[in-house]
């Protein structure tokens, strides 16, 4: 589950480094084509490359929230499994270390 976890990260990085590519690609395009110039084309890959990092922050926040309440819920559901296991054990070993009885008399 961890391995998917970091496969998944390392996918989204990797699609921000290609989407930042692209925006800086698109952006000098237009400074080429003469529709903005550099100092313009520079503050807007800095908004965009700023809005991107708050919505990668949220989303592994989001996503850290998400894993921890699993993690938390299958250490409850182990424990709870964990604690019925031990009752059965306890009973048990109670049974073998009564005296056995014959035929009903103690």
């Amino acid at each position: 589950m961890i391995d998917l976890l970091k496969k998944t990260l390392l996918a989204g990085v990797g699609a921000a480094v290609i989407t930042k590519d692209k925006i800086e690609e698109t952006l000098d395009g237009f400074v080429r084509q003469g529709k903005v110039n550099a100092q313009d084309a520079r503050i807007m890959a800095d908004k965009i490359a700023e809005q991107g990092r708050k919505e990668f922050d949220e989303l592994a926040g989001d996503l850290g929230d998400v894993i921890n309440e699993k993690l938390s819920r299958a250490k409850n559901d182990h424990e709870a499994r964990i604690a019925g296991l031990e009752e059965r054990i306890r009973v048990l070993e109670r049974a073998m270390a009564e005296p056995p009885t014959r035929n009903g008399e103690p």
